[in-house]
């Protein structure tokens, strides 16, 4: 049978988009269908990635000037900054992103078509435009890549004006003076510490009994009290009970409740942020009618090649679920067409192997492998190296001085087994000990590799004679340790 096109691609975000460009490197034919009226790539760069981090931007580059020169006349920045000169920031960052992905897909040969995708049957897709007109195309694979949306929370309604979610808090036209995060994730650390670094007196209000619980037990503790230096309050375990608005003092109250705990306390604020999770776009896409399940989340359940219950439609990016992140739905749309297209590379087969993770707060956070609490709770003997942000000269250059990197490495022959950083371009830094440990290499490439000065790189090479040096006083000699990681 003969179809219109190989593969159809629900969704134009970094899943879709990847399997994209990857299925015309096999010369297939693609067609994208995308809600949006106005723009390609999803969340990815109209709401979610893209336009947070160029806030972030904005706000470190704020702080960066404050810590260099210091305040004007004690004015916080709210005073002195609008939020619609910080919001132009990321205009033309937005345009020239959206401009590359319509630049790609054209040179690529990816044909487009604006619409409400929806699968009729394992081989067709129906797609409904804004006049409600109807077209249908077929296809030999289809990819579900329809993203998440920001989860409704129970006790209140989001009014995107006072009360806001990750996408519409982007749209304000000034600088909160006090912000209430209602959430738990990593899009709260990074909102809080953006809006902290902007002037705002934020309060994190979290349902979980803390913060981040994946991170190492050492950056956590280290990011905590970063977060108490610049007066972010976090509530834990707490329970959101009402929202209202008081005329009389001109604000929002948030009560809520802590466990433990039978008061009624209440918080004042300008704006409440909701971070309560993300929810699939999975309604009204068909999924019923090829029989393709999902677990109680309503995320798409797939196989280890990216394949629903219909072996010809596969699911990738925030639509099955964790770890929810661009940079993996990358490779999960690459991945779904190679298999596709019976070309699978061995790049799959390190696919699930050391995944970092990158939180763009201020400072950035990162890591990747075994923290030192999973290192101990598999019986390893392992060793801590660590470096601090202040030792480093190109933190006191910078004003950066907050910070540490932190490596994981046997005892016994010095592999390196995870890394661990919170600082400035830690989400850069990450890779370095990323490449090492893909190829079981030992703290000794940082010994004895020459490392750019000054740098923040050279942490590495610090935090490895720090550990190096713990081995040796716990009785090993250090030639010995160094010949035997040979």
């Amino acid at each position: 049978m003969k179809f219109d096109y190989d593969v159809i691609i629900i969704g134009s975000g970094p899943a879709g988009f990847s399997c994209a460009m990857q299925s015309t490197k096999f010369d297939k034919k693609v067609l994208i269908v995308e809600a949006s009226a106005h723009t390609l790539g999803g969340s990815w760069i109209s709401k979610g990635t893209v336009p947070s981090k160029a806030l972030r931007a904005a706000a470190k580059l704020i702080q960066s000037f404050n810590r260099q020169f210091g305040d004007e006349k004690g004015r916080k920045p709210f005073e002195r900054y609008r939020m619609e000169d910080i919001m132009e920031y990321k205009k033309p960052i937005l345009e020239s992103k959206n401009r590359q992905v319509k630049d790609d897909i054209i040179k690529n040969e990816v044909e487009t078509v604006r619409g409400w995708g929806k699968i009729i049957d394992a081989n067709t897709v129906e797609v409904t435009n804004t006049l409600n007109h109807i077209k249908t195309f077929t296809t030999k694979h289809i990819l579900v890549s329809t993203g998440s949306s920001p989860s409704i929370p129970k006790n209140f309604e989001i009014d995107h004006t006072k009360i806001l979610d990750y996408s519409s808090i982007l749209e304000l036209t000034h600088i909160p003076r006090r912000l209430v995060i209602i959430g738990s994730g990593v899009i709260t650390i990074e909102f809080a510490t953006i809006f902290s670094a902007l002037g705002t007196r934020v309060v994190i209000l979290s349902d979980l009994p803390g913060i981040l619980p994946f991170l190492d037990k050492e950056i956590k503790e280290y990011l905590i009290g970063i977060i108490k230096s610049r007066n972010i309050q976090i509530f834990n375990n707490s329970n959101v009970t009402k929202i209202a608005t008081n005329d009389l003092r001109t604000c929002e109250e948030v009560y809520f409740k802590t466990a433990g705990d039978s008061r009624l306390q209440v918080v004042e604020t300008d704006h409440i942020l909701y971070v309560g999770g993300k929810k699939p776009n999975t309604n009204g896409i068909g999924l019923e009618t090829v029989g393709i399940k999902t677990n109680p989340e309503g995320f798409i359940n797939v196989d280890n090649y990216f394949r629903t219950a219909a072996p010809n439609i596969y699911a990738a990016g925030d639509v099955i679920g964790q770890p929810s992140l661009a940079s993996v739905s990358f490779l999960q749309g690459r991945i779904a067409s190679s298999h596709m297209f019976g070309s699978l590379s061995t790049d799959y087969m390190m696919f699930n192997k050391d995944i970092p993770y990158g939180i763009y707060s201020i400072p950035e956070i990162s890591g990747i492998g075994l923290t030192e609490e999973m290192a101990l709770e598999l019986g390893l003997d392992v060793t801590i190296g660590r470096a601090y942000y202040d030792n480093l000269t190109r933190a006191d250059i910078n004003h950066d001085t907050e910070g540490i990197l932190k490596l994981v490495f046997r005892t016994d022959n010095l592999q390196l087994l995870g890394v661990h950083i919170l600082g400035e371009h830690a989400t850069d830094l990450v890779h370095l000990g990323q490449s090492v440990m893909a190829h079981n290499g030992t703290v000794k490439y940082f010994i004895e590799r020459v490392l750019n000065y000054p740098t923040y790189g050279e942490a590495y090479k610090i935090a490895a004679f720090n550990g190096l040096n713990r081995v040796h006083k716990s009785g090993v000699k250090y030639k010995k340790v160094l010949d035997r990681a040979d």
